[in-house]
């Protein structure tokens, strides 16, 4: 793509305060990629290559077909299915289990072009995202007021933390403290709610208001199964 996705103002991604900030990151990189799948990546015949040997899953199979016309999508299913005929189907069928064929189709099955792309490229936004944090203290309390970071991406942030292009020196422990912080908060204001919905069904609160724990079981699935790029 001609855009450097890491020219993307990262403040921009965390200003909304909206639920987790790496899962709208994913969400930026889903649609970007996406809609250049189904638009100027027909015109790239690297980026067919790839698409027709790696493919799709289902997720972005069905996001590109919602996000692009019939025909872009059909050219692409055209290429890719004459991949896997050529290329990993035996040309005559086999009279004993190919094992070497299974694990082609097992890994195709785990492959995704638009997967692929999108978790090389949020590790370069978190290296954008740790190095504003070092060198910015509006950031780090922009950083500080996220509603929470999802229990996903904490692993996440806190494996690419320790990397090579990660958090250096006296940042670390108060880096660490804040996305603890994000994610623990969260989990525990979740736990409350929970408890106070439990506690709605005994008879001796018939007639209180539920407040905010009212919707708390949709919050729990959100952020306990939220389906990732």
């Amino acid at each position: 793509m001609k855009e450097n996705i890491c020219t993307i103002p990262i403040n921009d991604l965390f200003k909304p305060k909206n639920g987790c900030p790496i899962c709208r990151m994913e969400e930026m990189l889903e649609e970007t990629y996406v809609e250049f799948i189904v638009g100027d990546a027909m015109m790239e015949p690297n980026i067919r290559i790839e698409t027709n040997k790696k493919g799709f899953c289902r997720r972005h199979f069905t996001k590109m077909f919602s996000a692009g016309q019939k025909l872009p999508n059909a050219l692409i299913m055209e290429s890719h299915l004459k991949a896997i005929a050529e290329n990993i189907l035996p040309p005559k069928a086999p009279s004993k289990p190919d094992k070497k064929v299974i694990e082609k189709i097992n890994a195709l099955r785990e492959s995704c072009y638009v997967c692929e792309r999108i978790d090389h490229d949020i590790h370069h936004l978190l290296a954008t995202v740790f190095s504003e944090y070092q060198k910015s203290e509006e950031f780090q309390k922009l950083y500080r007021e996220q509603p929470f970071i999802c229990l996903n991406h904490y692993a996440y942030i806190m494996s690419d933390a320790s990397g090579k292009r990660g958090i250096k020196g006296k940042f670390m422990k108060p880096f660490c403290e804040d996305t603890y912080n994000l994610t623990k908060n969260y989990i525990s204001e979740l736990q409350e709610d929970t408890s106070y919905f439990c506690s709605m069904f005994d008879y001796r609160n018939r007639g209180k208001d539920f407040g905010k724990s009212k919707d708390v079981i949709e919050r729990n699935i959100e952020y306990l199964t939220k389906e990732q790029p």
